[in-house]
């Protein structure tokens, strides 16, 4: 089940998410740095968006890793 936005506001910077797959881009882990109103700043640390920095919206984060 995704997380919510109510979730996702109590995120904080070094928190471990999977973002859902998308256009061509597969399942991937995304470190968060920053939390937006509607969506998150931070890193993919997994998938061919590693190391690139992202705001996925609150609907693409599937679940928390840590």
């Amino acid at each position: 089940m995704p997380v919510d936005a109510e979730q996702a506001r109590q995120f904080t910077p070094g928190t471990l998410v999977v973002i859902c797959a998308f256009e061509d881009i597969p399942e991937h882990k995304f470190e968060v740095q920053e939390v937006f109103e509607d969506c998150v700043g931070g890193y993919s640390r997994t998938g061919p968006l590693a190391g690139e920095y992202g705001e996925p919206d609150f609907e693409m984060i599937l679940r928390v890793i840590r």
